[in-house]
């Protein structure tokens, strides 16, 4: 044989170059795949739009960073800490009708859009003239801006914050899909998870996850018709007022009604599951006949 008289390092050069090339051949479609999930994966992150993350890789690869942190089951309400006072919201069940139909598709985390049941453009439109509305009114103390959390969109901010938010946000909207964020007294957010009206922000889970979006940020699901949006301007009202510390009002509806001062401590981080590796966000795992009714 040709090999006979090879001396035994030609031999092991041999079967090294031939290993090399075996493992080249059998990397290369492996590599090719993963090159096209990657690929597809970043797509549909830019599928979203803009937000809070650049629509670059390194803005991809943080957000794919943080979906390892995410909350599990974004409709699963975080307790009220006991000793955070008030204790009550300013929603309540009794006021706050179930929402009809399932839950939209939402998908990622920031950007964090509602993908599936999007709100007309005349129903965004009227919501944004409400929402103008309560800025307009001086003694609300509240004023539009560009969303500090969002940057791609209209904020409406509280001039003289009681609670911590990103420059005293308490919502923007989403041209896009029509949906909102905003931040809650626990157990406001509880009752409008309950009754089908939104869901948690995957990162809002409080502790280190605060310097993101505070534990109480959720997405309210867009209005679909002038019914519903009456049930998101008391959403918002709640927002105002759990930022605020008072309850806004339109010009010639009354005074603007404030609160008693609150306790923020107990605030803790949610001890929710989390573990995701999917970058999008994980959908809603609550099931109840309440909130999935037709």
């Amino acid at each position: 044989m040709a090999t006979q008289g090879a001396s035994p390092i030609l031999l092991t050069e041999m079967s090294t170059v031939t290993s090399f090339a075996i493992t080249t051949i059998l990397l290369i479609p492996a590599l090719s795949y993963l090159y096209v999930l990657l690929r597809r994966d970043y797509d549909d992150f830019l599928s979203l739009g803009p937000g809070g993350t650049p629509s670059t890789p390194l803005g991809y690869l943080r957000i794919k960073i943080l979906s390892f942190f995410a909350l599990r089951d974004p409709c699963r309400a975080a307790p009220v800490p006991p000793n955070l006072r008030p204790q009550r919201g300013y929603l309540s069940m009794s006021t706050l009708p179930v929402r009809a139909g399932p839950r939209p598709r939402v998908r990622g985390i920031a950007p964090h859009r509602q993908m599936t049941q999007r709100g007309p453009p005349n129903i965004f439109n009227a919501l944004a003239m409400r929402l103008q509305a309560l800025a307009a009114y001086e003694r609300n103390g509240l004023a539009l801006g560009t969303s500090c959390f969002e940057k791609h969109s209209t904020g409406l901010f509280c001039v003289s914050p009681v609670l911590r938010t990103c420059a005293g946000e308490v919502c923007h909207a989403h041209g896009s899909d029509g949906s909102l964020h905003l931040t809650l007294h626990p157990a406001d957010a509880a009752a409008v998870l309950a009754s089908g009206w939104g869901e948690r922000h995957p990162l809002a889970k409080g502790g280190w996850l605060s310097r993101f979006v505070p534990a109480g940020f959720i997405m309210v699901y867009a209005p679909r018709d002038e019914v519903e949006l009456e049930v998101v301007m008391q959403i918002i009202l709640a927002s105002a007022w759990w930022v605020g510390g008072r309850i806004p009002r339109p010009a010639g509806e009354g005074a603007v009604e404030s609160r008693k001062p609150f306790t923020a401590v107990g605030l803790v981080p949610d001890s929710e599951g989390d573990n995701s590796a999917d970058w999008a966000a994980r959908p809603c795992q609550t099931t109840s006949s309440m909130v999935h009714r037709s």
